[in-house]
């Protein structure tokens, strides 16, 4: 376990080399894991655990497409492969990698097979915390812990198989049997992380959903997408608007920031992009605080998961999705981004 200091606090967090493969298999020995869902995490973290050698079994809806997937991944109907009921009774651990919208449906019919000494184990604390809207309150008998990999489901399978682990967020809700936490990192280490970091299910889903929204994902196309028009709008050309917003970011600075950080990053920029840099990230961050506030407290306050069950919940919801991401897809800015990257030396086979 190592200890780092931040802010002049101490953190505890467990490394892989604290949970072995003999280790991780002597306390999971006779667990069957049911991962219910085949997701990006689902798919990720199953097969992560399957190539560590545990007993995992897989939970669908016969005949979707992650059935189909399953299959091709090796796992077999009637043997690995299983409806969600099924596998979640045979399970002794119960992955509940469903959707959000796809856990407060399914509850009900989870919630009787979630037997004496089972372990309840998420990626995301959203159900728990916001119980009041997704009605997932779990016995009192079982183990409810959570493992949240701070990437995507394909990240935590890449890294695996190159064998790096990705960071990981742990959290213990309720401990029946007194095997919680160790069940927890057995399993965490197992889906590939390289280190976990202890949190609590509130802080989990508050600042993940946070995260997501801001600099993760959506306030990094919004950055990304108002410097790109203003480049545009001021004749520039598309490629060269592409290069300078989202290529050079991507390709180049954002894995100095990875390697070292930040300052290092600037460190290793020429004199003219330091000073700008240093002379305008305040004004950034004096404009857009104000934006991360206000979506912290929506997240808070549990408007972002009322919104998310409301609209994931629609039978229209996929195709809205789709609808809305190919608008994204056909956009200048990412036709743009498409025959940039086919530009790059992999794609050409050199």
């Amino acid at each position: 376990m190592k200890e780092i200091s931040i802010a002049g606090v101490v953190e505890h967090c467990v490394e892989r080399s604290d949970y072995p493969p003999e280790k991780i298999k002597q306390i999971l020995k006779d667990e069957v894991i049911a991962v219910l869902g085949y997701g990006v995490q689902g798919r990720g973290q199953s097969l992560n655990m399957r190539d560590n050698g545990l007993n995992v079994i897989i939970g669908l809806r016969e005949g979707s497409a992650g059935w189909k997937l399953a299959q091709e991944d090796g796992y077999v109907p009637g043997k690995t492969l299983f409806s969600l009921e099924e596998a979640a009774a045979k399970g002794t651990v119960i992955q509940y990698l469903l959707s959000d919208a796809g856990q407060k449906d399914f509850w009900p019919k989870l919630k009787p097979l979630l037997t004496k000494g089972k372990a309840l184990y998420f990626s995301h604390g959203f159900s728990i915390v916001f119980a009041d809207q997704t009605g997932v309150v779990p016995p009192a008998d079982v183990d409810v812990i959570l493992c949240a990999p701070k990437g995507s489901g394909t990240t935590v399978r890449r890294h695996f198989l190159e064998g790096r682990g990705i960071n990981s967020s742990f959290a213990i809700h309720q401990d029946a049997t007194g095997r919680a936490k160790d069940r927890c990192l057995a399993l965490g280490i197992a889906i590939g992380s390289g280190y976990l970091f202890e949190t609590t299910f509130k802080k989990e889903v508050v600042s993940d959903l946070t995260g997501e929204r801001g600099v993760l994902m959506g306030a990094i196309y919004g950055l990304w997408l108002a410097q790109y028009e203003v480049l545009r709008e001021h004749g520039h050309s598309a490629s060269e608007a592409f290069n300078e917003t989202v290529e050079e970011a991507t390709q180049s600075l954002y894995p100095l920031i990875a390697e070292k950080g930040m300052d290092w990053m600037y460190a290793n920029c020429s004199t003219t992009a330091q000073r700008g840099a240093l002379d305008w990230f305040k004004k950034f961050r004096d404009a857009s605080k104000p934006v991360f506030e206000t979506l912290y407290q929506s997240v808070a306050s549990g408007e972002e998961t009322r919104r998310t069950l409301e609209v994931n919940s629609r039978p229209d919801y996929r195709q809205s999705l789709e609808k809305e991401l190919k608008e994204i897809a056909d956009s200048e800015m990412w036709q743009a981004g498409q025959q940039v990257r086919s530009l790059r030396p992999e794609r050409q086979g050199q």
